[in-house]
This record gives structure tokens, C-alpha cells and sequence, in this order.
């Protein structure tokens, strides 16, 4: 059996290394967890934008989680972008078959530019995978088409949070930063609303969606609570973002080892 958590990310693969599957990686690695996964798209991007993708087959994505899932521990799980109906539809399959405590990162689009969601994947998406989800961390333009209302405001965000919680997802995290910088908890399961309030500072943020979840998900198997996991998320976001340097000529990507090289005794687990 596993001695450090294990966390899973279902996700695409981004060849600029700054999001996707590659950002999960280095997220849950610095923090202290394994970090096993499961590719659903790869890509051809940069920090221009996305040039191409390509969906792997949903028998082979079975295949990955299956393996995973057989022979280790999964202490939580993360999706990440999951491009069309048919495979959004296969990883809600995977959870409920492997019991898997998911938080899902709706991605639809690169920050650094393109489309990684169909129009069509979203409806799956509401109906099949967030009723078998625990957590979903939309930033406000993806909560704004999950609720399917505008939203220019804090309590514009808060409806749209319980909104989206009708689907039976748990939990529901709008983060700001394409708001006000303070990032919006629902907690379904009591009607109860939290706000972690935030500052914009100044960095890259290319992968920061990304680098969110998977921290949140890695504070959740460490067995923090949903609010303290996700002001630990934010805190481990902010320092990526302030670390970032240029890799390229577009959006710059959040530096997940930041968090350590400021403060080299956190890698141990569970630091407060």
C-alpha cells in the first residue's frame, strides 16, 4: 500500500509545460503527494496559445485510470480538461466505478489562448460528472456558462455558485481572479456561503487554474478541511504566480516550485 497520498489528475498534456497535466505534476509533487495520472488530450501548445489537440481514445483513457486505480490508493482525484461529450462521460464512469473523491477544474479555454472544451461537452459535464464530484473550481467565465447567468459581482458569483451546486456537486469554488481577486466557497451540504478575500499581484499566470486544483486536491487528501484546503490552495497559487519567470514570448506560467524555494522546510507534509 501507498506511504505518501496518492492523487490522480485526469487531464490534457500541454507541451509548454506550463498547464495541464504537466502543471498537476509539479503541484502535488511539491507538495508532498505522489502524483499519478491519466492523459486525456494531448496538445500542441506554447505560451502563444494552443495550436492543436488531439483526444485520446476512451478506451485507452480507461486503460490508464484502470491501472492506476488497481494497484494504488487513490486518495483523491482531479480532471482537468476534458475536451468532448464522449470523454467527459467516460471519466464520470471511471469515478463512480474506482469510488473516486474527484474535484473537477471545468477547463475551457488556455490561458494563453484557445478552446479545449466542445460546446456540447458542457451539458455532459453538468449531468454525468459534477453529480459524482465532490468539488468544482470554475473561474468566473466558466461558472457564468455553468450557471448560465452573467456575472459581474460578488453576489452575482454567489448565485451562480449555488446554482451550479443543483447539479449535486458538493462543493463549489469560484475563484476571482477575473473578478475581484477573492475567491467564493458554496458549501451545498449546509447552504453556507465563505469567502477567502484576495489581492491581484503581479507574475504569470498561465497554468494557475491548474496549479489551484491540484493544490486544493492535494490540501483535501492531507485531510484538511474544504475551507482551510482551499485558502491553502490560494496562498500556494499566489506564491506560483509571484515566482513565475519568462519562458517564452507570451503568458508566462506560475512557478509551482516557488512555494518551496521561498520556504524550504515546507516539504514536509501537513506544515502548517
Amino acid at each position: 500500500m501507498s506511504k505518501i497520498p496518492v492523487i490522480l489528475s485526469i487531464a490534457g498534456s500541454d507541451s509548454g509545460g506550463g498547464a495541464g497535466i504537466e502543471a498537476d505534476i509539479k503541484t502535488i509533487a511539491s507538495l508532498g503527494l505522489h502524483p499519478a495520472c491519466a492523459i486525456t488530450s494531448v496538445t500542441a501548445q506554447n505560451t502563444m496559445g494552443v495550436r492543436s489537440a488531439y483526444d485520446i481514445p476512451c478506451d485507452v483513457i480507461i486503460e490508464q485510470v484502470d491501472a492506476v486505480c488497481e494497484d494504488m490508493d487513490i486518495a483523491w482525484a482531479k480532471s482537468g480538461m476534458l475536451s468532448s461529450s464522449q470523454i467527459t462521460s467516460t471519466v464520470a464512469e471511471m469515478v463512480k466505478k474506482h469510488n473516486l473523491k474527484l474535484v473537477v477544474d471545468p477547463v475551457m479555454a488556455a490561458e494563453a489562448g484557445g478552446d479545449l472544451l466542445r460546446k456540447e461537452a458542457i451539458r455532459t459535464l453538468r449531468e454525468e460528472l459534477l453529480p459524482v464530484s465532490e468539488v468544482v473550481t470554475p473561474n468566473i467565465n466558466e461558472a457564468s456558462i455553468l450557471a448560465g447567468i452573467e456575472i459581474q459581482n460578488v453576489d452575482a458569483a454567489k448565485n451562480a455558485a449555488k446554482i451550479i451546486s443543483n447539479t449535486g456537486v458538493k462543493y463549489v469554488i469560484i475563484t476571482g481572479g477575473h473578478l475581484d481577486a477573492s475567491d467564493i466557497i458554496y458549501d451545498s451540504c449546509n447552504d453556507t456561503y465563505s469567502t477567502i478575500p484576495g489581492t491581484f499581484v503581479k507574475g504569470g499566470t498561465h497554468g494557475s487554474g491548474c496549479t489551484h486544483s491540484s493544490a486544493l486536491t492535494s490540501f483535501l487528501a492531507q485531510e484538511y478541511n474544504i475551507k482551510e484546503a482551499a485558502r491553502k490552495a490560494k496562498f500556494f497559487v499566489v506564491e506560483a504566480i509571484k515566482g513565475s519567470v519568462p519562458v517564452g514570448k507570451g503568458a508566462g506560467p506560475v512557478n509551482q516550485l516557488a512555494w518551496l524555494l521561498n520556504k524550504p522546510e515546507r516539504c514536509t507534509r501537513r506544515n502548517d
